[in-house]
């Protein structure tokens, strides 16, 4: 399963705030170039500055990203979902009755629901980010591999 690149990946979280934002957007930052990546939410959520914060120290930039539900996507045509929270997985797992569509679960931590002083919580998210990153490497294979 490593190294296999499908064509269109739709990233599902709560909110699409924080770690679906996260995912695609590390996914676009690697392999945009050769596949189609989008996120959504459950319920569409309020952009959290941390999560800009974070992915800002990678050289991303999320300035133009809008929080979205399911049903606001554009394109359904994806070969895979990945969910981030178990309410985006139920959700996902009801696309594959009407569609042709792999789902996987990738269990992720709420970054949100940390306590502490701003360091404490940047953290947190940093720790989703990075965990994110080692999981989308593993799942699609090296990015020097892929020429990018």
């Amino acid at each position: 399963m490593a190294g296999d690149l499908p064509s269109a990946v739709l990233f599902a979280c709560t909110q699409n705030v924080i770690r679906s934002v996260m995912a695609a957007a590390i996914m676009k930052h690697f392999y945009g170039q050769r596949v189609y990546v989008a996120s959504c939410g459950v319920r569409p959520g309020t952009p959290d500055p941390f999560v800009a914060t974070v992915m800002d120290e990678m050289g991303i930039d999320l300035g133009k990203h809008r929080p979205q539900g399911f049903e606001d996507l554009e394109d359904s045509s994806f070969d895979l979902v990945i969910s981030l929270s178990p309410e985006a997985h139920h959700r996902a797992l009801e696309l594959t009755r009407t569609m042709a569509i792999e789902t996987e679960y990738w269990p992720t931590l709420d970054p949100s629901i940390t306590a502490g002083s701003r360091e404490q919580i940047l953290d947190s998210y940093r720790e989703v980010r990075d965990q994110l990153v080692r999981r989308i490497k593993q799942r699609f294979g090296t990015f020097a591999a892929r020429g990018v």
